[in-house]
C-alpha cells in the first residue's frame, strides 16, 4: 500500500470544499451513482451544500434543466418523484417468541 506524503495530505485537506449554497444534480434513477453523461434525460434531483451536508433542494425534468439559467422555473413544474426520499420499509417492531423471566425475580 502506497502512502502519500503527510505534507501532500495536509495540502489536500486544506483544498476549500463546497461553498454554502452551492448546487448539484443528481440523477433519480434506479442507480443513481452515475454520472450525467450516462442518461441525460433523467429527471434530476436538485441539492444544496448547507455547510455540512448535500440536502434536497428541488427536482427537474433532465439535466440540461438542472444546469440551465432557467432551472428553477423548470424544477417547479416537475414534482419531487418518489425515488427522491425513498426509504427502505419499516420493519416489524421485534417481539419475544416467548416470555422472559429475568433470572432471580419473582415469578407472577
Amino acid at each position: 500500500m502506497d502512502d502519500e506524503p503527510l505534507a501532500e495530505w495536509a495540502e489536500r485537506r486544506e483544498l476549500p470544499g463546497p461553498a454554502r449554497g452551492e448546487r448539484r444534480s443528481t440523477p433519480l434513477g434506479d442507480r443513481p451513482e452515475h454520472g450525467a453523461h450516462v442518461d441525460p434525460d433523467a429527471p434530476r434531483g436538485i441539492q444544496e451544500w448547507d455547510g455540512h451536508r448535500w440536502t434536497p433542494a428541488g427536482a427537474a425534468e433532465d439535466q440540461a434543466a438542472a444546469t440551465g439559467r432557467d432551472a428553477n422555473a423548470r424544477a417547479e413544474r416537475v414534482a419531487l418523484l418518489p425515488a427522491f426520499g425513498k426509504l427502505p420499509p419499516m420493519p416489524e417492531p421485534w417481539r419475544p417468541a416467548q416470555r422472559f423471566y429475568r433470572p432471580g425475580a419473582p415469578r407472577q
